[in-house]
């Protein structure tokens, strides 16, 4: 069955009658100690959540994490949000639903996307980088798992193929910099912008619309992940330089850019600098990207605070800045064509 009802289109004051799956379930109790549930629920377009207050122990078990559920109630506005007061829950079969209307995919083609990941790699000069990159490039079942796996679990490129998304992005602008910076080691760069983010292959789970850590995920993060499995690959390749694989192992382990965001050093070489800026940018032009999308009113607006930005945001909506922008274009002179030496913009 299909859905009609989705995220991003319900506003206060409407009727709930439809299926979502579980995000998150918590147990509370109130002051007068009443226990009631705190749902949480996706669809392909966004989250929503609310209290449960009647038969609590009952649609506890209906309302487990990954679970495909039927939400009857209504739409309310709490603290300038919308929520939901849910009055009746089910468990549904996915048999019963499309999957199609709850995966959040990558909207750019991801095939197109693996074939210009792949070019990068053939154009690192370094023979040991070209190699162990295409070790984690070409192999299945890695390399189909690297294409579908998330970035994040939440805050940015969270979705089927935004890791693959995410770590091309950042190598294309590390390869802008590499060419406008002087005494780059660009095959370095290169190597470490693809593989910063390798190890959250291990470190994430996707089921359906739900993106957890698994158990060594959460343990030990995915930058010792990630370096663990560069190390362990590099011992396939005959005389690796350890001096290369160290450099290699910095960029990934101090990509965070500080201790206190998760890295076990900081930045501490040329590559290692651009790398943990560029990562950065990307995730939080992401994640404006992503609330650019849902926006419905045209024109500048503020957004809500933004916590892993520490701030409130004055933005408009991504196709109208778009299409603004090729109105501008179109009224302008055509521009000539740029010199095949002059250095490309950054974006």
């Amino acid at each position: 069955m299909h859905k009609t009802q989705f995220v991003d289109q319900l506003k206060e004051g409407d009727r709930l009658d439809d299926f979502f799956v579980v995000k998150t379930a918590r147990l509370a109790e109130t002051r007068a100690g009443k226990s009631y549930l705190i749902l949480e629920v996706v669809d392909k377009t966004g989250e929503i959540g609310g209290p449960i207050w009647d038969q609590v122990e009952k649609l506890q078990g209906v309302c487990q994490v990954g679970q495909f559920v039927h939400l009857s109630g209504q739409v309310s506005l709490y603290q300038n949000k919308l929520q939901l007061k849910i009055d009746a829950a089910r468990a549904v079969n996915r048999n019963e639903v499309d999957l199609a209307d709850f995966v959040l995919v990558c909207d750019q083609d991801r095939e197109g996307l693996a074939r210009d990941l792949q070019a990068l790699v053939a154009s690192v000069k370094n023979p040991f980088l070209k190699k162990l990159l295409q070790a984690f490039f070409k192999k299945e079942p890695l390399w189909q798992r690297f294409q579908d796996a998330p970035a994040a679990k939440g805050i940015h490129h969270a979705y089927v193929g935004g890791l693959l998304e995410h770590s091309l992005s950042v190598a294309r602008i590390a390869d802008s910099l590499a060419a406008h910076y002087s005494g780059v080691d660009r095959s370095l760069l290169l190597a470490g912008a693809l593989l910063h983010d390798i190890g959250k292959v291990e470190e994430l789970t996707m089921e359906v619309a739900v993106i957890d850590y698994t158990a060594q995920g959460r343990l030990k993060g995915h930058l010792v992940m990630g370096s663990e499995m560069v190390a362990e690959a590099a011992t396939h390749i005959k005389d690796f330089p350890s001096e290369l694989l160290t450099q290699l192992q910095h960029l990934i382990l101090s990509h965070h850019g500080r201790q206190e965001f998760g890295s076990p050093t900081v930045p501490m070489t040329v590559e290692a600098f651009l790398l943990s800026f560029v990562d950065d940018l990307d995730a939080k032009m992401n994640l404006m990207e992503q609330l650019r999308k849902k926006m419905k009113e045209p024109g500048l607006q503020w957004t809500e605070y933004q916590r892993p930005l520490e701030r409130y945001l004055y933005l408009d909506p991504f196709e109208a800045r778009e299409t603004k922008t090729a109105e501008h274009v179109d009224e302008q002179p055509a521009a000539p064509s740029p010199s095949p030496s002059r250095q490309q913009t950054l974006f």
